[in-house]
């Protein structure tokens, strides 16, 4: 988006209304997302994330800044993870794939609603402003689903590496999990190369129109 306002293929009141709605994502939409691990965690017996003091929307617990850049510029990133002993759980392997979940399901839920806001807005029609701000709820519902589909790519340090040590046997998990920090730089290397612009892209595209299908149906005798 950023890159588009450069070249002058989007319009200044667009890019403006897309950086606002990205803040919006970091300041909200990633607390929510990660509120919605610690959450999980400390209801399936686990209270580190309390202890912790990430049991909270504030954003400022939560906040990764170069995750945020990375939100900014390719409308994918990450925010501070939620520290988890599984442990604690009953089913240890279950349970952290569920506290893993519980965030891109968030972002889901969050893009679901955004939408809803987006078609009424878009509804109602009564002024430019009123576009803008139904264009600002589709702006934070793609960014979510964005996110949502980056987080459950199941590499490490995100949400989808959680999920797979329910498939993968202890000691594959644990030893692709040794290598998490050089994983982790690689995966920024990929991100500011493009590599993964376009299947990422495709798949987010591909769940967002679901969502939207489903958000405009109360709003399709309206249209007519």
């Amino acid at each position: 988006m950023l890159g588009e306002l450069i070249t002058g293929n989007i319009k200044f009141t667009e890019a403006i209304v897309y950086i606002l709605s990205t803040l919006a994502v970091i300041f909200l939409t990633l607390p929510i997302h990660e509120f919605a691990h610690a959450f999980t965690a400390d209801k399936l017996g686990d209270p580190t994330p309390r202890y912790q003091g990430r049991l909270t929307i504030n954003p400022f617990a939560h906040i990764d800044y170069i995750g945020s850049l990375c939100i900014l510029l390719f409308g994918f990133g990450w925010a501070k993870p939620v520290q988890v002993n599984n442990f604690n759980f009953r089913k240890p392997k279950l349970g952290m794939a569920l506290v893993a979940l519980a965030g891109p399901l968030s972002n889901i839920i969050l893009a679901f609603v955004s939408l809803i806001l987006s078609n009424l807005f878009f509804v109602l029609n009564m002024s430019l402003a009123l576009n803008y701000i139904a264009m600002f709820f589709i702006y934070i519902a793609q960014i979510n689903v964005y996110l949502a589909v980056f987080n459950l790519i199941p590499i490490p340090p995100l949400d989808g590496s959680r999920i797979l040590s329910v498939i993968l046997p202890n000691k594959y998990y644990y030893k692709l999990m040794r290598y998490e920090r050089y994983i982790y730089y690689g995966l920024l290397a990929l991100l500011f190369l493009g590599v993964l612009d376009i299947p990422l892209a495709n798949i987010s595209s591909a769940v967002l129109e679901g969502l939207q299908s489903i958000a405009s149906l109360p709003f399709a005798a309206i249209w007519g």
